[in-house]
């Protein structure tokens, strides 16, 4: 009973203050851990596919599969969260992720791959279906787009630095060793999350909140909310378009007329800066601007990024790949911040775990099925279903979020 008074009275970490940075810093390292080892296969996936002699299609499989396996274990997670604390099943969730990563780069088959990618995937989903919710339960309200933008933006460091140091360590090896590079930077990087991140402050309040009512009454819940449907279909749709560019754009740069070197392929995952500088940017502009308008505005962005990828030259389709890559952050960015914050009283975590569930749902859905129209047709029809997924997802916010109250801080 005594500690409960601290917790209402605690109106959450204010921006700047030493706590707050502490938080950002630790999520920050979070998200290291998490998108790294997620996402490290990507830069690799030819020298996957000539190594263990599988198509292209079943070569990015390696990425589907985590991505599968994250999003059906976000909502468990959520239920894992509610009853341990944020922080401690996300340190259980990061641990076991790394030890799967570190054994992934000793399969002897494929199918041994995907299998430890799909445990990898099911691990690593405690921070993403957490930390929002974690940071929306620890910030003072004024600042959680702004905290958001700020939690994103590292989770695309995350995201670059294990494709690019898988693809580089590969270089000098195979891919083996650049998967395992990579686990090995996540494992110090959980270390540093775990001393860096503050205790929860505010999950006493959360936790009576979300044992009024059973777990699938909070999901229910979260599913008969219009606007909550519509901010699920920004994450199936738009990282759908996302990872599929991503996956195949390798492909594609290395064959005729670009016939680029596998190293500087690898390199053009440097395009994550865009969204490591457009994430701030976008959760800034939403609490100053309002979230509505900057989401539709990130999506028009990416579109134009993706249009720029169509002409036969190096140098406009990296301005394209920068283009869309800003844009898909920036649009993630305030999407994922804005869905615990709409969620009905006390579904914070199953709202946030089921964006992420249509978020990684999309990825391994037309991460993979996008591939086959790249296989069957052409860069073009490629580039075209890409668009149609961003003008279906802008549509699909004007029509389920234009009017919601939520859309100014």
């Amino acid at each position: 009973m005594g500690a409960r008074p601290s917790a209402v009275t605690f109106s959450g970490h204010s921006r700047g203050s030493a706590s707050y940075r502490r938080l950002i810093g630790g999520l920050f390292f979070a998200g290291i851990a998490t998108f790294a080892q997620l996402y490290s296969p990507q830069s690799v996936l030819p020298l996957i596919s000539d190594d263990l002699r599988v198509s292209p299609a079943t070569a990015a499989l390696t990425v589907s599969a985590a991505t599968l396996g994250l999003a059906v274990a976000v909502i468990p997670w959520s239920s894992v969260a509610d009853r341990l604390g944020r922080v401690r099943a996300m340190a259980i969730g990061v641990v076991a992720a790394t030890c799967f990563g570190l054994a992934a780069p000793f399969s002897a088959d494929v199918g041994t791959l995907l299998a430890l990618r799909l445990l990898e995937g099911a691990a690593l989903g405690a921070v993403p279906s957490v930390a929002l919710v974690y940071l929306s339960e620890e910030v003072e309200r004024r600042s959680v787009a702004a905290a958001a933008g700020s939690y994103i933006a590292g989770t695309t460091v995350g995201g670059l630095l294990g494709r690019v140091l898988s693809g580089l360590v590969a270089e000098l090896g195979d891919w083996r060793l650049g998967l395992g590079s990579t686990a090995m930077v996540c494992a110090l990087s959980a270390v540093v999350f775990l001393w860096l991140v503050p205790r929860p402050r505010r999950f006493a309040d959360a936790r009576a909140d979300a044992e009024a009512r059973s777990l699938l009454q909070r999901v229910f819940a979260c599913i008969g909310s219009a606007p909550q449907l519509a901010l699920y279909a920004q994450g199936l749709l738009l990282m759908g378009a996302f990872v599929a560019v991503y996956n195949y754009l390798g492909f594609h740069l290395t064959a005729e007329p670009f016939l680029l070197p596998a190293w500087l392929v690898t390199l053009l995952f440097l395009a994550y800066l865009a969204g490591t500088a457009s994430s701030p940017l976008a959760g800034a502009l939403a609490s100053a601007r309002g979230r509505f308008p900057v989401l539709l505005g990130s999506m028009a962005v990416m579109s134009l990024g993706a249009l720029l990828m169509l002409v036969p030259q190096t140098l406009v389709v990296l301005i394209g790949l920068l283009l869309f890559t800003a844009g898909f952050f920036g649009a993630h960015a305030v999407a994922s911040g804005w869905t615990p914050v709409a969620a009905p009283p006390g579904t914070g975590s199953q709202a946030s775990s089921l964006y992420y569930f249509s978020y990684y749902a999309g990825s391994s859905l037309f991460g993979w099925g996008l591939g086959i129209v790249f296989g069957v047709a052409d860069w073009s029809w490629f580039v075209a279903g890409v668009v149609a997924m961003c003008v279906l997802s802008a549509a699909v916010a004007v029509i389920g979020l234009r009017s919601e109250s939520t859309g100014r801080v």
